[in-house]
């Protein structure tokens, strides 16, 4: 079966690009021009994946994102205007997937939903692939052991636990706060010089350049992203 996307956006020509992009991709759109008209539609056509405005006519879009995160897990791509860090902070801390700035490319638009749909049937699934691999970057989760062109990398526990956060969602941005908080504990999440710390000496270990890195990569002011393409 072909993935439903719901887009709720008001802006026609947004919705004009993804429509014929997402069409030839094999994907069904679903479309809303407003926040009352998408979450009714959310409600009553269960998409894959939601693509979801910040500026809506009738709502803001962070409280569209907390109704839809009071009953459903279901991926929340942010499509907005806003490109201030504390508005992508702000709605991937609220419970969004991933955060697109107007105006984006179809490249990156599909990206960015494989990542989303990759995601959900992992959820589904229940437990993550025990073996994860992007170019020559190999996770064993079950051995927890992490190599680099097939030579074993020994980490310490932190950049080990750090790493298999960003496996778990990979491809996704992870804001400091919630690797703060997943990694060391909730009463680190404003520790953010922890997380530079241990990053960079990670990167160190598995990157071929830790001043540019091809896997470990800093969304700046947000977070990072683990690159899965």
């Amino acid at each position: 079966m072909n993935a439903t996307i719901l887009i709720i956006e008001d802006e026609a020509a947004i919705r004009r690009f993804v429509r014929p992009t997402l069409a030839a991709h094999g994907y069904d759109l679903i479309e809303a021009e407003d926040a009352a008209h998408g979450l009714v539609l959310a409600a009553e056509r269960l998409p894959d994946v939601v693509l979801l405005d910040l500026g809506l006519p009738d709502s803001d879009g962070l409280d569209v994102l907390a109704q839809l995160r009071e009953w459903t897990h279901v991926p929340i791509i942010i499509l907005s205007a806003r490109d201030q860090e504390k508005d992508k902070v702000a709605a991937l801390d609220a419970g969004a997937d991933d955060y697109l700035t107007k105006p984006f490319g179809v490249s990156e638009l599909l990206a960015r939903l494989r990542v989303a749909l990759r995601h959900a049937a992992q959820t589904q699934a229940g437990t993550p692939e025990p073996i994860f691999q992007t170019g020559e970057l190999r996770v064993d989760l079950a051995r927890r052991h992490v190599y680099i062109k097939d030579q074993e990398v020994h980490l310490t526990p932190i950049e080990y636990r750090l790493l298999t956060e960003l496996v778990r969602h990979a491809g996704k941005v992870l804001t400091h706060r919630h690797l703060l908080r997943e990694v060391w504990g909730s009463s680190y999440s404003g520790e953010s010089h922890y997380l530079r710390v241990h990053m960079g000496g990670l990167r160190r270990k598995i990157e071929e350049n830790s001043a540019r890195p091809c896997y470990l990569l800093t969304e700046p002011g947000i977070g990072y992203r683990l690159a899965i393409e």
